[in-house]
């Protein structure tokens, strides 16, 4: 997600120097408890309900094998989404740090107890971006990142799943692939703070097309994680 304020907003267009990328130590320090937890929560949820192919008497395995999965699913899934925000916000002139969101991960930690995920774990916010272009531009960066790292587990996962029977990867690639899908698709929803707000904003018809794509193949990799469908 990015965040900035909602006024203001121009399509004259602004001359900014791009900056390289650069963080702080605030920042990094942030987005690693971030990760972390929503790691712990992803590690949770994949034990309670994905199953991840485990039995029900878990073992320390099976706990260092959840906690891998939710690893990789946080560091796509979120990780690299604030790092496309930050990047093409940097790249644009603009000022651009994550900042997180305390109470998110402890909902996140929360939900995943229950058998859900409800993961608001912070934002990349953006300072004085009033160019409705290159705000949007900014916010979809990170939707674009997941579907394209969705793509690739899908891709894997298909190819591993056509190559014999009883492959283990593809029951933990397709999760994945949803999990970056289903991220994708949530930050394309347009309301409140949510990157699909200031897309629409911008261009109504690249808002569409992308949150189709992101809801669609949501849809498509969770029947194939779950084993709905089958290669």
């Amino acid at each position: 997600m990015s965040g900035a304020p909602y006024y203001g907003v121009s399509y004259a267009p602004v001359v900014r120097v791009p900056a390289r990328f650069s963080t702080s130590a605030k920042e990094v320090g942030q987005l690693a408890l971030a990760f972390l937890v929503l790691s712990v929560a992803i590690a949770v949820l994949a034990l309670g309900t994905f199953r991840l192919g485990v039995s029900y008497a878990v073992s320390q395995q099976e706990i260092a094998f959840a906690l891998g999965f939710g690893a990789v699913a946080a560091l796509t899934g979120f990780v690299a989404h604030e790092l496309a925000h930050k990047i093409v916000a940097q790249r644009r002139g603009y000022w651009a740090e994550f900042q997180m969101f305390p109470l998110g991960l402890f909902l996140a930690l929360v939900t995943s107890f229950v058998g859900f995920l409800f993961a608001l774990p912070g934002a990349t916010v953006v300072e004085d971006i009033a160019d409705v272009r290159d705000f949007g531009r900014t916010s979809l960066a990170g939707p674009a990142v997941n579907l394209a790292e969705g793509g690739v587990f899908a891709a894997a996962a298909g190819v591993l799943a056509l190559a014999g029977p009883g492959a283990l990867w593809p029951e933990v690639l397709f999760p994945l692939a949803f999990f970056n899908g289903w991220f994708a698709t949530f930050n394309l929803i347009p309301v409140g703070p949510l990157d699909g707000r200031k897309v629409l904003r911008w261009n109504k018809g690249i808002w569409a097309v992308g949150f189709a794509t992101a809801a669609a193949f949501t849809l498509f990799t969770y029947f194939l994680a779950f084993g709905v469908l089958s290669l």
